[in-house]
């Protein structure tokens, strides 16, 4: 069994066909307040910089988070006209069994403008993030949250295939507009090494 050494989580750029997701750089932050400054009537529930301010907080955050081992964050890039569409990352990594690579991991601080939701886009990017997670690093049990009130997430984690855990009540900070200091409850999903291979073939087809 590898000692775990490094606290950064291993892993680079994963490219698609459709998307192609970047590891977070200070650069991209002018793209990101680009994308977040758009229709926001879908980020009600999540926390999307609406400006380069905000987009440059937002950046530093995750790479603060990124350099302590406990988040992999990126960029989504479309590769049909190369635009930045939003952000996605690797979060709350675990080693129960002690590993170098986590045991588990949660794929979250998901979002995506209006007109790459529901697309081939989102679904590629879970494919990607979910292949490295299940057979480069082999972990467990990957993870995948929401506010519980964001029935739009919801439905969308339902539709990949993840089996609902349950509710942590006031789990974790809120993001919705107002309720800054206040903590949210998460609906909990997961899938596990088991349900893996049926679902990866789901979702190439």
């Amino acid at each position: 069994m590898a000692d775990r050494t490094d606290p950064a989580l291993d892993v680079d750029d994963l490219a698609g066909t459709h998307v192609i997701l970047e590891r977070l750089r200070p650069d991209h932050v002018a793209a990101i307040a680009e994308a977040g400054s758009g229709d926001r009537s879908t980020f009600g529930w999540t926390g999307v910089p609406g400006n380069e301010a905000e987009a440059e907080a937002y950046v530093g955050t995750l790479l603060a988070d990124a350099g302590r081992g406990m988040a992999a964050p990126f960029v989504q890039r479309r590769t049909a006209d190369g635009s930045i569409v939003g952000c996605t990352r690797f979060m709350s990594p675990l080693w129960p069994l002690g590993r170098r690579d986590p045991d588990e991991v949660e794929i979250g601080g998901t979002w995506l403008v209006a007109d790459a939701q529901r697309s081939a886009v989102n679904s590629e990017a879970k494919l990607l993030l979910l292949t490295h997670a299940f057979d480069v690093w082999a972990v467990q049990r990957v993870a995948i949250c929401t506010d519980d009130r964001n029935d739009r997430s919801r439905r969308a984690i339902e539709r990949l295939g993840a089996t609902f855990e349950g509710i942590l009540r006031r789990h974790r900070p809120s993001t919705a507009a107002g309720e800054a200091g206040h903590l949210r409850n998460t609906a909990v999903y997961s899938i596990i090494a088991d349900e893996w291979p049926a679902l990866r073939d789901r979702l190439r087809r």
